[in-house]
């Protein structure tokens, strides 16, 4: 059943005094786009008879198409709360389709439909709850970001040594606000480096909620004079931010990671061993930027082995046990520049892929990697994740699951363009260089 039906959609609107309507939409890397319209124009949004003129947006234009319809999701309808009272504005989330109403297959969100469809076909429900870590920092005289903090506070810390306090609370009531479930928040280990964690729900409307949630944290930061930033390792000195995806995969409304006795269960392992079998190409899309790599290194609580535990702090997969013995998985590579629905839609599959095959997953790891050689790992079979982007691109390539979820025009239009990126980035000569080889030769 719907949250809302179009009455209650015109209803709301004239009550409140919305004014504007957001058409809000993801692209194919995980940015969020919009156009507007006048509340007047409202019965043709709810027509789905809006168009976005494709030319100037990369990916979305394969040759046939210019134009594409915006097709508004009922269920995400939102009055923005930091908008003015006088004059609201409204948001619909929306799902991309040609002209006879059909998906257009580069939508992200439709990709994660369809896996969550195939997943209900088995009889599957899937449940995540990402714990996205964000930078707040200075902005200069001219109002452009920096990376600059005046803050010294550390891991849990509290005002007045958490300057970033009041900022993180407004956050919180303004999502409040839009029906956001929080359940807590907090600083993080970095300075200026903070966490807000939702409730656990299903995977469509928790990578809504995402882009939603980034916008949010944006808009309000800059109130403060603040710049927040999803950008993965904007300092080379400390912790990175990542976006730990917790799992949780229903059937019959029972989670079957979990045992009867509280442990993980065999399916539980078997979806490990999937996303395992798949993580080296998956990668390039959980991690989609050049510097999601300068992340992912050993020494900074970031997972660059693929291994998982019970007990150790830094796997790549860690298997939680909560208070009312059940059990979730905490995939701890994704970072928060990555598109969500991408990100889902491959865990899941990738899981399920697991399943299917009776795939075991290898010995867990009970003892801290980072005392293990590079040859001790070898040793034990110890695969290590894609060290950039080029070489992720190349997974990618190998992988016929990934090629199947994300589909061939997808994958190639993503490609290229990360493929350019990556050669860009080769080109560059940095300070690093400059100052490791200038002066001796």
């Amino acid at each position: 059943m719907n949250k809302y039906s179009k009455a209650e959609i015109l209803q709301k609107m004239e009550e409140e005094g919305v004014e504007f309507i957001r058409l809000q939409f993801t692209d194919m890397f995980g940015v969020l786009k919009n156009i507007a319209v006048p509340a007047s124009r409202l019965i043709k949004v709810l027509e789905n008879n809006c168009t976005i003129d494709c030319a100037s947006l990369d990916g979305f234009v394969n040759g046939e198409e210019e134009y594409l319809y915006l097709k508004p999701d009922l269920d995400t309808f939102a009055i923005l709360p930091w908008r003015p009272q006088n004059g609201k504005v409204a948001r619909f989330l929306c799902d991309i389709c040609r002209e006879d109403g059909s998906e257009y297959e580069i939508s992200s969100r439709w990709i994660l439909k369809k896996s969550l469809e195939r997943a209900a076909s088995m009889g599957y429900t899937f449940q995540v709850n990402p714990e996205c870590e964000f930078f707040l920092f200075h902005t200069d005289d001219n109002g452009l970001p920096t990376t600059l903090t005046h803050e010294k506070a550390g891991y849990l810390d509290t005002s007045p040594v958490d300057l970033g306090e009041n900022t993180r609370r407004d956050i919180i009531l303004t999502l409040e606000k839009m029906g956001y479930e929080i359940e807590s928040s907090h600083h993080e280990i970095a300075s200026a480096q903070h966490e807000i964690d939702f409730s656990y729900e299903d995977a469509l409307g928790t990578a809504d909620k995402l882009m939603t949630f980034k916008m949010t944290v944006r808009t309000i930061a800059k109130r403060y004079g603040l710049h927040a930033t999803f950008m993965p390792k904007p300092r080379q000195e400390i912790n990175g931010s990542g976006m730990h995806l917790n799992m949780c995969l229903l059937k019959d409304h029972k989670n079957v990671f979990t045992e009867e006795d509280g442990e993980l269960s065999r399916t539980g392992e078997a979806f490990i061993a999937g996303i395992f079998q798949h993580i080296a190409g998956m990668t390039a899309i959980l991690n989609p930027l050049v510097n999601s790599y300068k992340r992912l290194v050993p020494g900074f609580e970031a997972p660059s082995d693929v291994t998982w535990s019970r007990t150790q702090r830094n796997p790549l997969i860690r298997v939680c046990k909560k208070r009312d013995r059940s059990v979730n998985l905490e995939l701890r590579s994704p970072d928060a520049a990555s598109n969500p629905y991408l990100v889902f839609a491959l865990c899941l599959e990738a899981g399920l892929n697991g399943i299917q095959r009776g795939l075991k997953a290898p010995e867990e790891l009970k003892e801290d990697i980072r005392r293990l050689s590079c040859e001790e790992k070898q040793a034990r079979g110890i695969q290590t994740l894609p060290e950039n982007l080029g070489r992720a691109l190349d997974a990618m390539y190998q992988d016929s699951l990934i090629m199947e979820v994300l589909g061939e025009p997808y994958v190639s239009v993503y490609g290229k363009a990360k493929r350019k990126e990556w050669k860009s980035y080769l080109a560059q000569v940095t300070e690093w260089e400059i100052s490791q080889y200038l002066y001796m030769l």
